[in-house]
């Protein structure tokens, strides 16, 4: 009988981590959208148009000088969250093929340290049946949540560290 491959199914990824700061500290960082490459250490740069809105864009710039543009989905700055997506795909910059992001700041246990979550919604980066390696569920998982843990740790590193 003929093996016969598997065509994709979403993928999650969920990470969060708390931060030695109030809630209105860390959203003074994370509310520009398209400035992300000034926390995110796996990233040389990001651009964009500047707007925190629904259509916002984003063009980030990776270790390997490969680019994908993300879109803003949903922004709320009174709840401290939004939402973005992969616009234009890359999969020499990111093993995935297309993604949604929700990223959220909520108060931690104490007045001074605030909690940040990510999650996520992906398909591997080739969505055929017999995938390469570098473009499988696995491969896709492992990117997302090593690049969710990265960002989570530069962020908490460059909000905490002493002026």
């Amino acid at each position: 009988m003929p093996s016969f491959g598997h065509g994709p199914t979403p993928q999650k990824a969920k990470e969060a981590i708390t931060i030695q700061a109030p809630l209105s500290k860390v959203w003074a960082v994370l509310h520009q959208f398209d400035a992300i490459g000034f926390w995110h250490p796996d990233l040389k740069k990001s651009e964009g148009d500047g707007k925190n809105a629904s259509g916002g864009t984003r063009t980030l710039t990776f270790a390997n000088n490969e680019t994908l543009v993300e879109e803003l989905d949903y922004y709320n700055a009174e709840g401290h969250e939004y939402s973005y997506r992969l616009k234009t795909e890359n999969t020499r910059a990111f093993p995935t093929s297309s993604y949604t992001v929700e990223i959220k700041v909520s108060p931690a246990d104490t007045l001074d340290s605030s909690i940040v979550s990510l999650k996520s919604r992906f398909y591997r980066g080739d969505t055929g049946n017999n995938p390469p390696e570098h473009l499988t569920d696995a491969a896709a998982v492992a990117a997302v949540t090593q690049f969710f843990k990265q960002g989570l740790q530069g962020l908490k590193n460059h909000i905490e560290k002493p002026y």
